[in-house]
């Protein structure tokens, strides 16, 4: 018994603490981002260089490499590898033993032992089921986490776009309150000179008003996409953002939608993941079919008794399934596995209706940015022409203030389309799979079934 119980003891593991830390991001000098880890060939091929300004395709690979939540993501796949592992192995044999002592005299009495092992033949039989399970349940694992590291990928774009587009209407209204000080400086002298009321001047002092109203916004709406850029990064409160070059240009044609939407279930991370799921749920419908036969134990015996006679034998134990018969468990394994069936079936319906709404949202944003690109120029050049007028004396205040404002909002609502045209355009980029200079389906589900924790590109 000792022996055994030291041979058992051999390889256990032993208890190491992990205490929590306290770190609350890092700065962007302090983090390096392995290439060959990106999901996508834009990433895994651009080179990553902080010290001259993040670009967006840099700003996508620290999302990738040093985003919190998919760190969590990460963690959560070691979990589904342990649990593939444990489904695996098998139970452990069962030791029994006892000592028996006479307790009355007589002649050739020596005590008694029995010493007993036993296996449960049942877990045998299942272990298929229970390992294939684990292995389709670790592939959804490694596919829902490429799918977030794409998702990731287009909010970093994303909030690249908003940080450049917060700070284009900051400068915009910041130029508009500097063209407008020396007006309101004229306006607020005649008022003190009394050649002016209030009840004429109030137009000039509610421009002046209304565009220092907007920069503030614009001002808060900058600091709000700038945090939470450094959130998505990982990055420590305050940690200055040096963004240069152009934001992500994606507008998919209705050609690449038509042949996206041809493959789409063998590309898409999400889709892949939805089916190995089920896969593992067919699985384990076959083990909980499989389970409801008799559970068997099966031992060998080896025994001496009180007289001194050996005795050698075995055991089985077999359970009646009489009352259970596991028919709970298989009623709930079949119908998970028409909950997943009818959750691809959505997945997939949803996919397809929001791709199509975002096709003609597009178009509709295309012609409404065309046309307002050229009214707004027509009244940039009228705003030109003004302020040479109004500053030779040949055109009133009001005049010259209306026609600023026209202009001012029309330049406002530019940049507005603009991002949500780039907004949407990512967004249907992401839904149809990815970049359109990333390879198909095959690499995907090479990255899935890999077991390492470097990633192909899809």
């Amino acid at each position: 018994m000792a022996v055994l119980l030291a041979l058992g003891c051999v390889g256990c593991a032993t208890y190491s603490p992990l205490p929590l830390g306290n770190r609350v991001g890092v700065t962007v000098g302090k983090l390096g981002v392995p290439i060959s880890s990106m999901p996508v060939q834009p990433l895994s091929r651009h080179r990553f260089d902080p010290s001259d300004g993040l670009d967006v395709t840099e700003v996508a690979m620290l999302a990738v490499a040093n985003n919190p939540q998919l760190k969590v993501k990460r963690d959560a796949l070691g979990v589904a590898r342990a649990q593939a592992f444990a489904a695996g192995l098998l139970p452990d044999p069962k030791i029994s033993a006892g000592m028996g002592y006479p307790t009355s005299s007589g002649s050739g009495l020596t005590s008694a032992f029995n010493f007993g092992i036993s296996e449960d033949i049942s877990a045998l039989l299942t272990r298929s089921t229970r390992t294939a399970a684990a292995r389709e349940h670790g592939r959804q694992v490694n596919l829902e986490l490429l799918w977030a590291e794409w998702q990731t990928i287009a909010r970093a774009r994303l909030l690249f776009d908003q940080v450049r587009s917060t700070h284009a209407r900051e400068q915009l209204l910041q130029h508009e309150v500097n063209a407008l000080t020396p007006l309101d400086q004229h306006i607020n002298q005649a008022l003190e000179a009394g050649n002016l009321t209030y009840a004429g001047a109030a137009s000039g002092l509610d421009a002046m008003s209304s565009a220092r109203r907007q920069l503030a916004q614009a001002v808060r709406q900058h600091i709000k996409a700038e945090h939470g850029l450094r959130q998505l990064l990982g990055l420590s409160p305050g940690t200055p953002l040096h963004l240069v070059g152009a934001v992500w240009q994606a507008m998919p044609g209705a050609d690449q939608v038509q042949q996206a939407l041809a493959t789409l279930s063998q590309r898409r991370p999400d889709l892949l993941a939805l089916k190995a799921g089920y896969a593992a749920q067919e699985a384990r419908v076959r083990g909980a079919i499989l389970a409801q036969f008799p559970a068997i134990t099966l031992g060998f015996t080896r025994a001496r008794d009180t007289s001194n006679i050996y005795t050698s034998g075995f055991s089985i134990g077999i359970t009646l399934p009489l009352f259970n018969r596991n028919r709970g468990n298989i009623a709930i394994a079949r119908a998970t596995r028409k909950r997943l069936h009818d959750a691809y079936s959505a997945r997939l319906l949803t996919t397809r209706n929001d791709m199509d709404r975002l096709q003609q949202d597009l178009a509709s944003l295309g012609d409404e940015i065309k046309a307002l690109a050229h009214h707004a120029g027509t009244l940039d050049a009228a705003r030109a022409s003004a302020v040479r007028a109004w500053q030779a004396g040949m055109l009133d205040w009001p005049t010259y203030l209306t026609i600023r404002n026209k202009a001012l909002a029309a330049d406002l609502q530019l940049l507005t389309l603009r991002q949500q045209r780039d907004k949407q355009a990512i967004a249907l980029e992401t839904l149809l799979g990815g970049d359109w200079n990333t390879t198909g389906g095959a690499k995907v589900m090479a990255h899935a079934t890999s077991t390492s924790s470097s990633k192909t590109s899809p």
